[in-house]
Parts: C-alpha cells; structure tokens; sequence
C-alpha cells in the first residue's frame, strides 16, 4: 500500500501519458505542445484524454523550447514615458491580450544600438512576435544593424512588425504624416498666416521629414514658402520644442504661427512664448502633430493633426501575431487635422 501510495502522489508525466495512450512519446510530445504535425484527429484525441485521465500538466516552458516560440510578445519603444509611445504601446498590449499573450515592454530610450540589442535578447528568449515603434532612418544603412537583428529573429520564426516608415523587410503600420502635414500647411494658408516658423523633429528620422516635407510643400503651393531661417531643429520632446522656439523668437518677432513637430514639442514652445510675454493665439497661432491625450487639455487646447496612436499599435501587434509568410507588407492609417483653441487668423 505504501508503494501504491507513492506512486498515486507523483507527478505524471509525458512518459506515462504516451503509455498510457499506447503512443510513442515524440507523438505524446507533439500533442501536448500543440503541433499539428503528423498526428490523426482520432489519436490527438486519444492523448489529450489520456494527460486528462492522468491529470498530466504540461511543462509551459518546455512547450515554449519545443515550439521555438512562447505565449510572450515584446514591444519595443524609444521612451515610453512620451505620451506618443505610450498609446501606441497601450494598443499593441490591447490587442495581445485579445490572444491571451504576455507583453514584454522595452524601452530604448532613442538608442538605436540598443533597440539592436533588444531585438536580439527578445529572440533569445523565443519570443513569438515583436512589434518596433519609433521611425527609421532616411538613410537606410544607419538602420543596417537593427534590419540584421530583425531578419534573423523572422528566420528563426517570429514575427515582426513595425510602426513609423522604415526601410526594413518586415510588416509595417505607417501613419499617413506627409498627408497632415499637407492639411496642417493648407490650413495655415487658408487662416490668412504667411510668417510661420517650424520646429522640426530630429532630423534624419523619416517621420521628422515626412512631416517637415508635408507642411512644406503645402505652404509652397499656398504661395509662402517656408526660408530655411524659419526652421529650427528639435527633438520631439518637450525640451526641444521651448529651445527651437526659442531660436526662432531671436530671429523672427514677427511670426504669427508657430508648428511643432509633435504635441510634447508644441507644449514646450508654449511654456516659452508665454514665459516671453507672446499670447497664445492672439498673437501667435500654435499647432502641433499627434493629438496626445494632454493636447486636448492643456490651455488654450491645442490645434494638431490626429494620429491613430492606438490603433498603430494594434494594427502592428495582429499582424506579427497572424502567422503571414508572404511578402512584407504595409498598412498606411490616415491622420485628420484637429482645430481648436490654440489657431486663429493672424490680427
């Protein structure tokens, strides 16, 4: 009885369900870490009635190292602390979630040797799909390293999918920012402004030229075409936008409309035109690009161009978890141009 008792309280195991079911123990194997391979419906029901029986619970990480791949998705940012990353990430765990996987979040604070190293420590630990977010470079041999790292992680069998414009063989989700950026340049035009200043994204980011390219070529057309002293470079950040603000103000008193790159840029500009004594928009209309949840609630709230930050995100995240093989593929999602209290005519 002693013996029997032992026996009753140890654990089963993969052995005792394949003997069990009268099955070699690579089928058993195959069975229970879901493969689909070479097993008949009749005997993959024969097994799992057997583990059932048996009360047999399978090992999750070694059902992870059989099938090269886990229940876990990494998301990869540049700082998850800008509202930007921080909706795009909250779309991509959403739709995760919606397949009951484990998210993984990593942020790179803009290095990109260190997204590279991600990318590699995320395959390392068999993660089943990952989705990148921040734009390439216009340059594609500066994104080489990080297009290597990618192409070895789809080789192994994960996914990957990537939001922002990159030069990359992977799937990606693009907003459409040359488009607002044009609406954005029409919009000034048809407010009557002609002494506009630009504070750009970092330069060199496709998305920081999308947008600069878009607004440029629309005030262009409109017939007040953008000197390249009315541009000052930036970061996207808060502190980027108040010290390209602050350049342009030394060069041009006159302007009647300032455009950030980004709504964390644009509510830097702002703290500075008000600390410079410019009212906001009576003497100066402000804009912005995002529509952060904070554009809605600063004072005056804040004129941009809306992009789907959320839906970026869960976009990606379906298409690395669909399984494809085919051809790269990308989505382009549309932006809308968002007027409210920060914009008017120029006095």
């Amino acid at each position: 009885m002693a013996g029997s008792h032992a026996v009753a309280e140890r654990r089963p195991t993969l052995y005792d369900v394949a003997r069990h079911a009268g099955v070699s123990l690579a089928t058993a194997s195959r069975v229970v870490n879901g493969s689909e391979r070479g097993v008949g419906t009749s005997l993959r029901a024969k097994v799992l009635r057997s583990a059932a029986e048996l009360g047999y619970v399978a090992n999750a990480q070694a059902q992870a190292l059989a099938r090269a791949t886990s229940a876990t998705v990494g998301v990869i940012v540049h700082d998850i602390t800008d509202p930007y990353f921080t909706e795009i990430a909250l779309g991509a765990m959403a739709a995760a979630d919606a397949e009951e996987r484990l998210v993984t979040v990593c942020n790179t604070y803009g290095d990109p040797l260190r997204e590279q190293r991600y990318v590699a420590l995320l395959h390392a630990q068999r993660m089943a799909a990952l989705v990148l977010a921040g734009s390439g470079h216009v340059d594609p041999s500066r994104d080489a390293g990080l297009a290597a790292e990618v192409a070895s992680f789809q080789a192994g069998g994960g996914r990957v999918a990537m939001v922002g414009r990159h030069q990359i063989a992977a799937d990606a989700v693009v907003p459409d920012n040359r488009e607002g950026a044009e609406r954005l340049g029409r919009a000034l035009i048809d407010l009557g402004h002609r002494r506009i200043g630009v504070v750009t994204g970092p330069r060199g980011r496709a998305t920081a030229e999308d947008r600069l390219d878009g607004l440029s070529a629309a005030l262009a057309a409109g017939g007040a075409p953008l000197a390249d002293d009315r541009v000052a470079a930036g970061d996207f950040g808060r502190e980027g936008g108040a010290r390209g603000t602050g350049v342009l103000l030394d060069r041009h008193a006159d302007l009647t409309a300032l455009v950030a790159a980004s709504d964390q840029a644009a509510i830097g500009a702002l703290s500075v035109l008000r600390s410079r004594g410019v009212a906001v928009p009576d003497d100066v209309s402000l804009f912005g690009f995002d529509d952060v949840p904070a554009a809605r609630d600063i004072t005056p709230a804040l004129s941009t161009v809306r992009v789907p930050l959320r839906e970026l995100g869960a976009t990606a995240m379906r298409l690395a978890l669909d399984g494809w093989t085919g051809a790269p593929r990308t989505t382009v999602l549309p932006t809308e141009l968002v007027l409210r209290d920060s914009s008017r005519a120029p006095k």
